[in-house]
C-alpha cells in the first residue's frame, strides 16, 4: 500500500505497532509537524490509535499514549494534538483522562 511507503520514506512520520506475544495489539501514526505559530513550536500530531478490543480498559491504551508523548518531548515538540470523530465517546473520556482540553473545533473537506 502507497500509504505505508509514504509513512516510511517520511522522517516525520512514524506508524508505531504494539505486539504482545506476537500478536498485534494496538497501533497508532505519528507526525511531527513543524510550524510557525506558538513561536516555531512543532506540534506532535497523533492519528489512528487502536488497541484491540479484548484488551480496552487494561491500560494499554495510556502506555502508548505516554509512549508517544515521551517520544514528541525528545523530539522536542511543544504540545501534542489530536482529533477524534464526535461519535467516540468513550475515547473522548480516554483522551481527557490524560489531560487532554477540548480546545478546538476542527473542520475537514474532502478533497476527492
Amino acid at each position: 500500500m502507497a500509504a505505508f511507503e509514504d509513512i516510511e520514506a517520511d522522517p516525520n512520520n512514524e506508524l508505531i505497532v504494539a505486539e504482545l506475544k506476537g500478536e498485534v495489539v494496538g497501533t497508532m501514526q505519528l507526525t511531527y509537524i513543524p510550524g510557525i505559530s506558538r513561536l516555531g513550536a512543532t506540534r506532535l500530531q497523533v492519528e489512528a490509535v487502536r488497541i484491540a478490543g479484548h484488551l480496552r480498559g487494561q491500560g494499554w491504551g495510556r502506555r502508548m499514549m505516554e509512549w508517544a508523548h515521551a517520544k514528541g518531548r525528545a523530539r522536542g515538540c511543544a504540545m501534542v494534538q489530536l482529533t477524534s470523530d464526535k461519535r467516540r465517546e468513550d475515547a473522548h473520556r480516554f483522551y481527557r483522562s490524560l489531560g487532554y482540553a477540548q480546545s478546538h473545533e476542527g473542520f475537514k473537506l474532502q478533497l476527492d
